[in-house]
Formats: structure tokens, sequence, C-alpha cells
């Protein structure tokens, strides 16, 4: 992570007390499993939102999404699952994970194959 949000969250996690970037890594390397990363589509899918997801495993720009949207697509379950396996309030997962996500989704699916 560089650049402003970066800064940002070692200044977040600093206020938390906890290495952000751990927990973020750590997440977002269980979101990435192929079988994950299939679930998420179908979830996406469900909530109108597979364009969106798609686009990160295809050749093309990666669509931007929300954190209301990420809470759409996981649901309110694995929110809840998520914020309490990282300790970290959904207001701060939420984001990070909107912003991170698209990126490595889409740097884990090469060649627009999961």
């Amino acid at each position: 992570m560089s650049g402003f949000f970066g800064g940002l969250v070692d200044k977040l996690g600093g206020a938390l007390g906890v290495d952000l970037h751990a927990k973020l890594n750590e997440e977002l390397g269980s979101l990435l499993q192929p079988d994950t990363i299939r679930d998420l589509v179908a979830k996406a899918d469900q909530a109108g939102l597979g364009d969106r997801v798609r686009s990160w495993i295809g050749s093309g720009d990666n669509l931007p999404i929300s954190a209301d949207e990420i809470r759409n697509v996981l649901g309110s379950s694995q929110v809840q699952d998520l914020v309490a396996r990282t300790g970290l309030p959904a207001d701060t997962l939420l984001p990070a994970l909107a912003h991170f996500l698209p990126d490595a989704v889409d740097k884990n699916t090469p060649a627009g194959t999961v």
C-alpha cells in the first residue's frame, strides 16, 4: 500500500492499536481463493452488482464499488464474521475492502479466469 491511502491506513491502524496492513492482507487472502471469488460473483449477482465484480475478473478496467455495496454483496453475516476475525469495526473494514478488493481480485484472476 502506498500513497495517500496507505498513509491513512497506517494512521488509522496506529489510532486503533492494530496493524491494519496485516489484517487487510490476511482477509484479502481469504477472499481471493477461487471458490470464494466464485461465491463473491454469485452474491454480487444476487445484489445486482455482478457487473462490477466481473469487471475485476475480466481484462478491462475494474469498476469501483462502495463500502455499502461491499456490505450488500457480502451480507450481514459475512461482514460480522470479518469484523469478528479482524477485530476491526465494519466502518473501517468495508471502505478498505472496497478500495483493495477490486485490484486484488483482478491480480488473482489472470487472463480473466478464476
